[in-house]
């Protein structure tokens, strides 16, 4: 099978879904996936796989039209991403993805606009640009698998590494505070904020869901740690072991504050929603300036 799979010659978007259409898939959820780009590059027992299922069926339980749903990647393993959907997708430059998908989401407010990328891209390089489009509340949903280093370059720490962790990096133990993305999120000024790990499948399918459905800024962390390069360096186990381990000490935080929601190196972890508000959106404040400046306008030519 695989090795049909990689003789297969690739197939446009438009290819694959007539190929779906006329029955010749043989996976429910083929018609969301682009059949020749696969099999895929994600190492073994990494969690970005389950991550990509869950997304995909978030889009079928959802209701999510594919011809008006658009997936934004930076670089990374979860980057890859968007070479397997078959939607309008677009691998874009290192850290660049939010401000890509905040241009199309403006050019086409119509489109239901997922940045999906690592943890890397989007809080590393790409940090920037995350509190500010957070701060506008730019109608656009991120998804960030958070595996706790730069797993496609090396296994190099990064900002969300947690302290005392090995990596190729900090070869005595992480020394910088990690960044607490859920925190982060809502100080920044997001409308929607959820984490799960990637063995609490259904309740990452349903806060995709609920993520693509709030309008406004809003963020889904997914956690999980890579088994190449961090889990292999720092003994935690093998990959399901490890996964379980976050899945068995995870609880739901009553509240959101730094002290229960930070990652720990060996500890419990924080899960469930922690922001659901609402607030208009970066657009909505946009198109209404826009109003009550010509009204000022028109009101003054009458005097």
């Amino acid at each position: 099978m695989i090795e049909r799979l990689k003789q297969a010659p690739a197939l446009s978007g438009e290819e694959a879904r007539r190929g779906w259409q006329r029955g010749h898939g043989q996976h429910p959820l083929d018609r969301y996936l682009k059949e020749g780009r696969i099999p895929h590059i994600w190492c073994s027992g990494c969690g970005i796989g389950i991550a990509f299922t869950a997304f995909v069926k978030a889009l079928e339980k959802g209701g999510f039209d594919p011809d008006k749903t658009v997936v934004v990647s930076g670089i990374g393993c979860t980057g890859r991403v968007a070479g397997y959907l078959n939607l309008d997708t677009y691998h874009t430059t290192h850290g660049r993805a939010i401000p890509f998908a905040t241009g199309l989401k403006l050019a086409n407010p119509q489109l239901k606009v997922v940045v999906f990328s690592g943890d890397g891209d989007l809080f590393a390089i790409g940090g920037n640009h995350f509190i500010h489009a957070a701060r506008r509340n730019v109608d656009i949903s991120v998804i960030c698998v958070n595996n706790f280093n730069y797993g496609m370059t090396g296994g190099q720490g990064g900002p969300t590494t947690p302290l005392e962790a090995l990596t190729t990096t900090t070869p005595y133990g992480c020394a910088e505070h990690p960044f607490n993305l859920v925190y982060l999120a809502k100080a920044a000024g997001a409308v929607y904020v959820a984490r799960w790990t990637v063995l609490q499948t259904y309740e990452l399918r349903d806060a995709m869901i609920a993520a693509l459905n709030k309008p406004g800024f809003s963020l889904v962390e997914v956690i999980s740690p890579c088994p190449t390069g961090y889990a292999r360096r720092n003994r935690l186990g093998e990959p399901l072991e490890l996964m379980r381990f976050y899945k068995e000490n995870s609880f739901r935080a009553a509240e959101l504050d730094p002290e229960n929601t930070g990652l720990p190196f060996k500890g419990r972890v924080a899960v469930g929603t922690f922001v659901d508000v609402e607030k208009p959106t970066f657009l909505q404040m946009y198109q209404s300036c826009i109003a009550a400046r010509a009204e000022a306008r028109a009101g003054g030519k009458k005097k």
